[in-house]
């Protein structure tokens, strides 16, 4: 129980802090591109497609703000309800702002359990520098390696079937991080050849793609967003590890194992 509580402890304030950092990166970097596309959206007759970018970083709607690792559902154009039928959606403004920081420090504490988890099976995240390492290594997971065949996507842009989509992106998360696993805590020639198949193996059988690729979203403007949202993405898992290193440091002191710490 005191391990399991540790854990918790430790992603928590980790996921806060990286949540927040998240939101504000995301206020300057993502969010003004998703509004530039939903002026697009609007004048091409209010398109609507299955949007996932699934990121911690998650870490792009209030989730979709510059957030690789969620995913909302749409109804097609032609089975699009009227704007009077719509959902409740926060004001643009602070209002919006609120919610994102809400929604991407859930996100920072949900990844900070997974990384926190983790790393314990390999001894531990003892510092900020070992936990820059494990940040990366998440960022190439759940961030750099789905992003590859499924880029994070503006609003009007289009898209193929979720459930393929979400299938594809669990898969490849897997992989990548058994991958990684096998290459780094396996010293075998094997194993690391294994580790690397795992890892390409999902891009060789490729993302589903939608039927269409047109879209009024101009090619600079999505370039633009990946660019932000991969950054971004990157800075969320540097502050998670190195914020998981800072407090595992500060509250276990010499102990090797979470489950000596905390009286």
């Amino acid at each position: 129980m005191n391990l399991f509580r540790n854990v918790v402890f430790i992603a928590a304030i980790a996921g806060l802090v990286a949540g927040v950092v998240l939101a504000c990166m995301q206020a300057y970097a993502t969010v003004p591109l998703i509004l530039k596309a939903e002026v697009y959206e609007q004048a091409g007759g209010g398109h609507h497609h299955d949007h996932a970018a699934p990121s911690s970083s998650a870490v792009n709607s209030v989730a979709a703000a510059g957030n690789t690792m969620s995913s909302v559902a749409s109804p097609p154009a032609d089975a699009a309800a009227p704007a009077e039928d719509e959902g409740w959606a926060p004001a643009d403004g602070f209002e919006r702002f609120a919610f994102n920081v809400v929604a991407n420090i859930v996100t920072g504490i949900g990844f900070g359990l997974i990384l926190v988890a983790a790393s314990e099976f390999a001894g531990g995240i003892g510092n900020w520098r070992q936990g820059i390492f494990w940040g990366l290594a998440g960022f190439a997971v759940f961030t750099l390696a789905p992003g590859l065949g499924l880029p994070p996507e503006l609003p009007a842009m289009p898209s193929a079937e979720l459930l393929p989509r979400q299938i594809w992106w669990i898969s490849t998360v897997a992989a990548t991080a058994v991958g990684l696993g096998l290459i780094a805590f396996r010293k075998s020639l094997p194993l690391a050849i294994l580790g690397v198949a795992l890892i390409v193996a999902p891009h060789i059988v490729g993302a589903p793609q939608p039927e269409s690729f047109e879209t009024p979203i101009p090619e600079g403007l999505h370039h633009q967003f990946v660019v932000a949202v991969t950054l971004t993405d990157l800075v969320f898992w540097l502050v998670l590890g190195a914020a998981v290193g800072v407090v595992r440091g500060r509250f276990t002191g010499t102990a090797t194992s979470l489950r000596d710490s905390f009286a």
